[in-house]
């Protein structure tokens, strides 16, 4: 597994990294000592690029994140995220916070959690529509000067917030989803991040498991599984999707893979400044998607890729219409 520069502000981060939201949220089947097991391996696997936010339990996750880093700590890329606010006693409801006083609360909340002394990159997670983009950076810049963060980084932003906010501080990276099925940040995003020298993250660059093949109809998912929400696991989207699905096991096949490993293996492809973040809490999953490091294409093969999966392929948008409403901002 190699190790790349994170951005130009003097991080490094293994080329494939770990999203660790599903270990503690949003998906069922939780099992923190086979987490635990998973987070042991990355490590084995040089996987050690680790991405986690405050929201995902609330808290819970950070705290498993924390027990794996007591005795690794100086071997790991560490990445969390502030912004979005879920109330622990009732975590359905949320809101947006960029304020600078939640920008210093929310990291010693983080650095206790983890059990560390510093965060390697802190995100914004969201964008506070009523306070500036600005004046969030200025007080995440403060983090960094009190060595309590090394590197700033924002999620789901547009080109233009971009810009905006790397004035104010650098931005080491810039986190959204990023996949076969969701090219989104193709448009301006990824352009943007090159030409200002900051690091792109994948997340869900997996399509929130989809795109693996292992989920074969709706009913697959289990009733607590956020999913179930999501417009493109539902109805004819799920139907129209699976055809997606069907041509990347196709591809995979020639190309003596799974699906998994040729979707990460196309959005390595894609640009050395990119670096995808599956996720997943089981080891022979982790084992599968570090595979993908060894799958390469010819231009020939990415062109033949891009004439089969257009930008917008998807049916269906990633996230419900209120939901939408946060990202690229």
């Amino acid at each position: 597994m190699k190790t790349k520069q994170l951005g130009s502000q003097g991080l490094t981060a293994s080329e494939l990294g770990l999203g660790c939201m599903g270990m503690s949220d949003f998906y069922a089947g939780r099992n923190d000592e086979e987490s635990l097991k998973t987070l042991h391996r990355a490590l084995e696997l040089g996987i050690s690029f680790w991405d986690t936010a405050d929201m995902y339990g609330p808290h819970t996750n950070e705290e498993l994140v924390g027990k794996a880093l007591k005795e690794n700590r100086d071997k790991i890329t560490l990445a969390t995220k502030f912004g979005i606010v879920r109330d622990p006693s009732d975590p359905s409801v949320r809101g947006i916070n960029g304020k600078p006083e939640y920008v210093q609360k929310a990291v010693e909340g983080s650095l206790q959690r983890l059990g560390t002394d510093v965060i390697d990159l802190y995100y914004l997670h969201r964008v506070d529509p009523n306070t500036p983009i600005e004046v969030t950076v200025e007080a995440m810049g403060k983090l960094v000067k009190e060595g309590k963060v090394r590197g700033i980084g924002l999620s789901e932003v547009s080109a233009a917030t971009l810009r905006k906010a790397h004035a104010v501080h650098p931005i080491s990276a810039v986190q959204s989803e990023y996949s076969l099925w969701t090219r989104d940040p193709e448009d301006e995003v990824l352009a943007t991040c090159k030409d200002l020298g900051i690091a792109f993250v994948a997340y869900s660059p997996l399509g929130r498991g989809f795109l693996t093949g292992q989920i074969k109809q709706f009913e697959d998912l289990a009733a607590d599984d956020y999913r179930r929400f999501s417009p493109r696991f539902q109805g004819e989207n799920f139907e129209k999707n699976l055809l997606i699905v069907n041509k990347i096991q196709d591809l995979a096949a020639e190309k003596n893979c799974t699906p998994s490993q040729l979707a990460l293996a196309w959005v390595m492809a894609q640009s050395d400044h990119i670096f995808p973040i599956p996720g997943t809490k089981r080891v022979k999953y982790l084992e599968e998607n570090a595979g993908a490091v060894n799958v390469s294409f010819s231009k020939e093969e990415l062109t033949g890729i891009d004439n089969i999966f257009p930008k917008d392929v998807a049916s269906g948008t990633r996230y419900p219409e209120a939901m939408m409403n946060s990202v690229n901002r």
